[in-house]
């Protein structure tokens, strides 16, 4: 009588030929999961990071952005760079035979059979080579348990992929895309991850670790360390584990992540331009820093801000261009860890603009022609009637300096003349030329920013800035900036003309910096009167004195600025060759302690300055780049004096035809402008006051010259000096103050108003 079935029964033995029809059915249900598997050059090739990285113009690394939030991915590790002691680990605890079979380890599966069907535990059959694929399939990310046509499927596959890549490329491409634990896949991301290290250096004890992970990636640090000391004692390694309680708190340690910032994978040298410029895991964009002086920019500013850790300024920012191409050579967005604000961009952030301004606004007075370098402006309390209210400008330092000529108002950055400037010229010409010279930030009517826009009241970013100065620097003309070499963008985005097209931020904050059309923001003339200006040591001097952080052994030209209650401080200036621009404050906006553009920005620009004209130590000269600038057609050199002598007698570049042999002191024509009414004033007559007895005095910003006289609607109304007393009429009017020709110099459009009388 037969055994009944049971775990020690006899099973009846079975014809070959019955098992066929089923072995067919299997294989023809397990044929779409051994669909044809790509090979090794495509799997390399179609291998995307979950990082993109931004490279310096030599290629090497700046910069690592996660993109990928799904999977954490490190760049391909080929298996030469993959430690011997972690191949071997994962071999012996996943397949040993690995290097022995055709795809499937039949003793193996025979073994694991035969175990599973008496119920006992055993060590799997799925080779690395199925392992493998089934990475490769459309859902190999899944983990987890497979059905047995799952299984008779990857055998197939794993079949395929013996005939078509060899052994050395199977277990590096399983290294490589295999989940290690939590999000980490791959041999790059766990290595640096968990251990801090790449994965050449990993030993025997960090091999066998990662290598248990692989059965089961998120199991707990005590499982995890169990299965490693088994791994450690089957390679002959026992006395690694020797210690199980010292070596659990290992495991506990690394599992934790805490190793990863014993060494850091790559450095991150710039995380704010990498956030505008990067836009898919896997990139690796080739950028125009200088590695060597991004990281000396950043060492520079850190160094500086921590000298100054005591004044209450923690934040910082340095830009440098190269004039000729517009590249972008160094962009350092913040002082890293010194700031509680690291991640705002202080390239890009709008701040106050200060006396940086300044340049700007004398190179638009030089090209109306209304002043000369050699004109003298007077340095005197000023107030300003405005629709605000008076308006008193003072200089930086407490004391004014009297009549002084332009070329000592921009270089030692006296505020009043400033002023009288801008009121000469009007605050909406000025907004237009800023406009021109790239400030697009300058949104609002000259109006709105009024007069004190010529001591930068409007916000601007350090971006702006440096490009508006290296457009001095380029005899005028402004163009878009690069932040990818000229031959990259070539490469990249030529456009059907063939012409390098600059790569365009698509990312928020910085639309519209890297793309636009070049144009002419200052004549070549006024540019270079500036930049004569600005390079002048002596002119500065009774500012600045001769020895400061602004005097360089080599040509430059430079301007310092510090915005209101000194929240912010600048430096901007240039070379024959590179621009350098640095913001120094708190990104809160609180303010500092005593802290000025040359106090702050100042250091930063200098070191900086130097670095870039390091010169030829071996010749003991400086490079050729440091040479002052060639004057432009259109400029003439003239000897002049001053009467009476309010300056020593010089030589001074004039726009020809403006030329002057003595210089005078100058008459009301130079500044006065119309400073009461102002341009959109409404006056509002009182009813309780009898109209006759109603007057307004208008007045003007500074003296009259002789012949100047008042014209309200088209008529005549009275001399400019003294200042008249004029009965309101309602209406809308038009004044207009005239010279002596009959020439306008200024005019304003009003409105007075007829109120009804109160209630009695």
């Amino acid at each position: 009588m037969p055994r009944s079935s049971g775990f020690g029964a006899r099973r009846p033995p079975l014809r070959r030929w019955a098992l066929l029809p089923t072995l067919a059915l299997l294989l023809g249900l397990a044929a779409p999961a051994a669909q044809a598997l790509p090979d090794y050059a495509q799997v390399r090739r179609e291998y995307r990071a979950s990082d993109a990285t931004l490279l310096a113009r030599d290629g090497q690394v700046l910069q690592s952005l996660r993109l990928d939030r799904n999977v954490r991915r490190r760049a391909w590790t080929p298996l030469a760079e993959i430690s011997p002691a972690l191949v071997r680990a994962v071999i012996v605890s996943e397949d040993r035979r690995f290097m022995e079979h055709e795809g499937v380890d039949w003793r193996a599966a025979g073994k694991a059979a035969w175990s599973n069907f008496w119920g006992s535990r055993t060590r799997g059959a799925s080779t690395l080579t199925m392992q493998l694929a089934g990475l490769l399939e459309e859902d190999g990310q899944r983990r987890g348990r497979r059905s047995f046509l799952d299984k008779l499927g990857q055998s197939m596959a794993a079949g395929r992929l013996e005939r078509t890549w060899n052994k050395r490329q199977i277990i590096e491409a399983y290294l490589n895309l295999v989940p290690f634990r939590g999000e980490l896949q791959g041999v790059g991301a766990m290595s640096q991850e968990l251990f801090g290290k790449w994965p050449h250096g990993l030993d025997e004890r960090e091999s066998a670790l990662a290598a248990a992970l692989l059965r089961s990636p998120n199991a707990s640090p005590a499982v995890v360390a169990r299965r490693a000391c088994r791994l450690l004692a089957e390679m002959g390694r026992e006395q690694e584990c020797s210690d199980a309680q010292a070596f659990a708190a290992y495991v506990d340690y690394a599992l934790s992540g805490a190793q990863r910032t014993r060494q850091a994978p790559s450095p991150q040298l710039a995380p704010h331009l990498a956030r505008k410029l990067l836009e898919h895991p896997g990139q690796a964009l080739r950028s125009s820093l200088d590695g060597d002086l991004q990281q000396f920019a950043s060492h520079a500013l850190r160094r500086h801000l921590h000298a100054l850790r005591h004044q209450n300024v923690e934040d910082g920012a340095v830009l440098v261009l190269d004039n000729a191409s517009g590249e972008i050579l160094a962009w350092v967005g913040s002082s890293g860890d010194l700031s509680e604000a690291a991640e705002v961009d202080g390239v890009t952030a709008l701040r106050q603009a200060g006396s940086t301004l300044k340049p700007f606004l004398y190179a638009l007075a030089f090209e109306q022609r209304a002043l000369t370098p050699a004109s003298l402006i007077e340095d005197a309390p000023l107030a300003l009637d405005t629709g605000n209210g008076l308006y008193a400008p003072q200089n930086y330092e407490p004391h004014y300096q009297g009549w002084v000529s332009v070329r000592r108002a921009l270089a030692g950055s006296l505020n009043v003349p400033a002023v009288r400037t801008l009121v000469r010229l009007g605050p909406e010409p000025f907004r237009r030329k800023l406009l021109q010279a790239g400030l697009a930030s300058l949104n609002q009517d000259g109006d709105w920013y009024g007069y004190s826009l010529a001591l930068g009241s409007a916000d601007i970013s350090l971006l702006m800035l440096a490009n508006g100065y290296r457009s001095l620097a380029n005899g005028g003309r402004w163009s878009p900036l690069r932040a990818v070499p000229a031959a990259a963008a070539t490469a990249t985005t030529a456009g059907s003309n063939g012409k390098a097209q600059p790569i365009p931020c698509r990312r928020e904050g910085c639309t519209g910096v890297f793309s636009d059309v070049p144009r002419p923001a200052f004549t070549a003339a006024a540019a270079f009167l500036v930049g004569d200006i600005l390079a002048d040591r002596n002119a500065r001097a009774s500012t600045f004195g001769l020895e400061s952080w602004l005097a360089t052994p080599y040509w430059s030209a430079v301007k310092t600025g510090t915005s209101k209650d000194m929240r912010d401080n600048w430096c901007a200036g240039y070379s024959r060759r590179y621009t350098v621009a640095v913001w120094v404050g708190n990104a809160g906006g609180s303010p500092m302690h005593d802290v000025s553009g040359i106090s702050g920005a100042a250091p930063v620009w200098r070191e900086v300055m130097d670095w870039l004209h390091r010169g030829d130590p071996a010749r003991a000269r400086p490079p050729q780049s440091s040479r002052p600038p060639s004057a432009p057609a259109g400029v003439v050199h003239q000897r002049i004096r001053f009467e009476p002598a309010r300056e020593p007698a010089r030589q001074e570049w004039f726009l020809a035809g403006t030329e002057q042999a003595v210089i005078r002191q100058a008459g009301g024509q130079a500044l006065s402008r119309i400073a009461y009414p102002t341009d959109g004033t409404i006056l509002a007559l009182d009813p309780d006051i009898p109209p006759s007895r109603q007057r307004i005095e208008l007045r003007l910003s500074g003296p009259a010259d002789p012949g100047w006289h008042w014209q309200l609607d088209g008529k005549r109304l009275a001399a400019a000096h003294p200042a008249p007393r004029w009965l309101p009429q309602p209406g809308r009017h038009r004044l207009q103050l005239l010279d002596g020709s009959r020439k306008v110099v200024d005019e304003v459009a009003f409105e007075v108003r007829a109120l009804k009388g109160r209630a009695r």
